[in-house]
């Protein structure tokens, strides 16, 4: 919190200042930014056109002058529909992971796809994967393909539900898990450890 208090003071850009404002307020800044948005969301879309974005902004507190609130729009709204989903709020607003994590998670990615194809599967999974201490699986309340499911379902995001991950997914998964672990070293032995590397 106080890390990102200070750098707070040595930024411009719109987009590392909310971050770093969200941050500044500890764990539960990013996820409090996730109920403001959702709170912004006057007609229930899931969508904030700019206006319910600028009242936001200035409803949650944090201190943004107009210019920056517009810039900080511009970013979030990548295709330039004139509104911004809470997804891809959250997905800019997550600090980006360091070289590091990114390579243990590519490295996790390749040792999970067993084809090489870029996209992991229940079969890609299965070979890794063993569902036999699962206490859904002992009990017979799941199937080994339903737990399957379930574990590919993590990694995928909302609306792109369809059995495969890609490469992509899989880092955004591991993004949203890298905002907090704070040592690099710790993150890394996770990854192995879960993985085998």
């Amino acid at each position: 919190m106080q890390k990102s208090h200070r750098a707070l003071n040595n930024t411009s850009d719109p987009l590392d200042r909310l971050r770093l404002m969200c941050l500044s307020r500890g764990s539960g800044g990013i996820m409090g930014q996730a109920r403001v948005f959702r709170r912004m969301d006057d007609d229930g879309s899931k969508q904030l056109n700019k206006e319910e974005f600028v009242n936001g902004i200035k409803e949650s507190g944090l201190d943004l002058n107009p210019d920056d609130t517009e810039e900080l729009f511009h970013k979030f709204d990548v295709d330039n529909s004139g509104s911004i989903s809470l997804d891809e709020f959250i997905a800019r607003l997550r600090p980006p992971m360091s070289e590091s994590r990114r390579a243990i998670v590519e490295q996790a990615f390749k040792r999970l796809d067993k084809t090489g194809d870029g996209v992991l599967t229940i079969d890609d999974i299965r070979k890794i994967y063993s569902v036999n201490s699962n206490p859904r699986y002992k009990s017979g309340e799941e199937t080994a393909d339903v737990i399957m499911n379930k574990f590919l379902a993590n990694f995928e995001g909302e609306g792109s539900v369809d059995g495969t991950v890609t490469l992509e997914e899989f880092m955004n998964y591991y993004s949203a898990i890298s905002v907090s672990i704070d040592n690099d070293s710790y993150f890394d032995l996770m990854m192995r450890q879960a993985y085998k590397l």
